[in-house]
């Protein structure tokens, strides 16, 4: 769980706050949406008068459920939930994507960085809406798999849990790692989000499946005793570093793993607890990686011979000691898996346990009822006469003869034929078949209700995710979090004559008539200033038409590469010059030295290079020459995310002026 010790990213503080307020709107939608929809299911039911009462689940079937859909039901149910309620730390947005999602495959083939980090830049372009879309999705997925008991409201559940799952599997855990060397089960391999999947997809089988628990509980067993024998071989195959706790004087590669996991922001006393196990791995490498290959060998013969033979008992004896060995490996191994801020689920031994767990209670016969009492019937031996039924001849007590019933003649009404209209019969139909669907919908249970409520918490987080994804250019939240809001001035605009890369004097009086976006650039700079160029020309792209009434101005901010050799040469390195708007202007040092004091630029030669320092500013004139915005171009990591969002901004920004004017 690469990420759990990182603090959150510089701006973090207007990500948060964003992030915070898109939360608290979409809960006030989701309280809409179950709102409407229970006055709506009451009125229905009023209007088609149904008496309330106790019915069988949607499209349920009669009976019990089974124990071990019970618990796949419920225990993913309330995982699902967890990491819903995970996903909402105000360090999610801006930290998930650069400190976790994408530093998990970094030891994948190239093919899975690639995959992995397109969903990393999908997050880093819309942070906001991914990270809540992430809490509102598995929320609502948690609550249907709890709400749905029965039928087809419980198998699109769990289909919702496997295509999630399966998403977050493959760009949220690169696929749990299979494919990265040093693969391990105590590390969390083969993921917790491909557990989820087989759990989905358990829940998304027919109920004919259940008839016979006994058969999925072999499967269930067997299929996870061949992957802890599977985990087992790779547990104990020699050059992969479990064996030792020290390789050439560092901790072997499990002792490392729990130390740096002993270092993530977490209560003291566990803390100290997964440090000290961490220590003793460095001291006795070998004989915890003995242990950990006889307990999953072990655990794996123990569940397989269970399923082969169909022996609950076995099988119980082998729950009992793996959920034993899960929760040392959740508690000393994987640290819990949910501390440090970024910790988006409490990792692969939780889900696991609750998987074999599962094997074990469809492959164990179900308790049978309790019997009923005696004396509890004695009570309903009138039941049979009060509902009109003979009653039966050795029945104690005086019984009379009922008197006889003569039934009185029934005059039958005359009948009336009503006249026949000519005309199309679809709309009666119609009207029909609408009548039977708000009767359907009033007589649905209210397990259906609050299932089609939490489909409506998904859509609240995937629906804007979805709507933003489309977008080729990134959220103008990224830019607003490493430059903050931008400064608003109303004054007029410090002038200045100076040449431009092709010579031709330009001075800022000869602009009036078109929105000026002014900025400060090094001509030989190799880091920031490219980016902010970049920057400037996407944003004359996103202005489409409307460029031709803006011009884009830099100035240069190097006291020793002043000539017009530099700025055509940096014009032509970062593929400027067709750009009709587009001005490099440079003077003599005193000349620019007056417009760097004018504009509050910082220039300054670096000892070590012919880089100066500046500080990265842009400021917005309008037509008339007037100063409207002030904003820092500081471009951060320099990210595509970044550079699109500052482009934007920008953009954005002289959009806003020219509405001004």
């Amino acid at each position: 769980m690469p990420g759990m010790t990182s603090n959150p990213g510089s701006g973090s503080t207007v990500l948060v706050s964003a992030f915070q307020s898109a939360l608290l709107h979409q809960w006030l939608i989701v309280l809409v949406i179950f709102a409407l929809l229970l006055l709506a299911w009451g009125t229905s039911r009023a209007a088609a008068g149904v008496v309330t009462g106790k019915s069988t689940a949607a499209g349920g079937r009669p009976g019990r459920e089974p124990r071990a859909r019970q618990l796949l039901r419920v225990g993913f149910g309330s995982i699902w939930l967890f990491d819903g309620l995970l996903q909402a730390q105000p360090q999610m947005p801006g930290g998930l994507a650069d400190q976790v999602i994408k530093p998990t495959a970094t030891s994948s083939p190239g093919w899975v960085q690639h995959l992995v980090n397109f969903g990393g830049n999908v997050w880093d372009y819309h942070p906001v809406q991914a990270a809540a879309a992430s809490v509102w999705i598995q929320l609502g997925i948690g609550l249907w798999l709890l709400i749905a008991v029965r039928g087809w409201s419980t198998r699109l559940a769990g289909l919702a849990g496997v295509a999630w799952g399966l998403v977050v599997w493959v760009f949220g855990e690169a696929f749990g790692g299979i494919f990265a060397p040093g693969l391990t089960v105590l590390f969390g391999a083969p993921g917790a989000a491909l557990i989820y999947v087989v759990a989905g997809a358990l829940l998304a089988l027919p109920e004919r499946s259940w008839d016979n628990p006994v058969r999925l509980g072999r499967l269930l067993l067997g299929g996870t005793g061949a992957f802890f024998l599977g985990m087992a071989l790779l547990q104990a195959w020699p050059g992969r570093g479990f064996w030792q706790g020290r390789l050439d004087g560092q901790p072997g590669s499990l002792a490392n793993m729990i130390k740096s996991m002993a270092q993530t922001p977490q209560p003291h006393p566990l803390a100290v607890i997964v440090s000290w196990f961490g220590n003793f791995t460095v001291s006795h490498g070998f004989a915890v990686n003995l242990v950990a290959v006889i307990a999953l060998a072990g655990l794996g013969a123990g569940l397989g011979t269970a399923a082969v033979r169909a022996d609950a008992r076995l099988a119980r004896v082998a729950v009992v000691a793996g959920t034993v060995f899960c929760l040392a490996d959740w508690l000393l191994v994987e640290d819990l898996g949910f501390f440090g801020g970024l910790g988006t689920d409490p990792n692969s031994m939780i889900p696991i346990a609750a998987l074999f767990t599962a094997g074990y209670l469809a492959l164990a016969p179900a308790p049978a009822p309790a019997a009923v009492p005696a004396a509890a019937t004695a009570g309903t031996a009138q039941t049979p006469a009060l509902l009109g039924a003979p009653v039966p001849a050795d029945a104690t007590g005086p019984t009379e003869a009922p008197e006889p019933v003569t039934p009185e003649p029934v005059t039958p009404e005359p009948v009336t034929a009503e006249p026949v209209t000519a005309g199309p019969v679809a709309a009666p139909r119609r009207a029909g078949r609408v009548s039977g669907l708000v009767r359907a919908f009033a007589e649905a249970p209210a397990q259906v209700i609050v299932a089609a409520g939490a489909l409506g918490v998904i859509l609240v987080g995937a629906a804007p995710m979805a709507a933003a994804s489309v977008h080729r250019n990134a959220d103008l939240i990224v830019a607003r979090s490493i430059a903050g809001d931008n400064g608003l001035i109303n004054s007029p605009a410090p002038s200045f004559t100076l040449t431009s890369q092709d010579g031709r004097q330009v001075s800022l009086a000869s602009l009036r008539g078109k929105v000026v976006l002014l900025t400060f650039l090094d001509p030989v700079c190799t880091t920031d200033c490219p980016l902010i160029a970049q920057e400037m020309r996407s944003a004359n792209a996103m202005l489409g038409g409307k460029a031709s009434n803006t011009e884009l101005v830099a100035v240069v901010a190097n006291p020793t590469y002043l000539s017009t050799a530099y700025t055509r040469a940096f014009t032509a390195q970062e593929h400027l010059g067709k750009l009709p708007n587009w001005l490099f202007l440079t003077g003599s040092l005193s000349q620019l030295a007056a417009v760097w004091h004018d504009y509050g630029i910082e220039v300054e030669n670096l000892p070590a290079g012919a880089m100066a320092a500046h500080n990265d500013l842009a400021f917005v004139i309008d037509a008339s020459g007037q100063m409207q915005q002030e904003i820092s171009v500081d471009p951060g990591a320099g990210t595509a995310a970044t550079t699109s969002s500052f482009a934007g901004l920008l953009a954005n920004s002289m959009l806003q002026t020219m509405g001004k004017s």
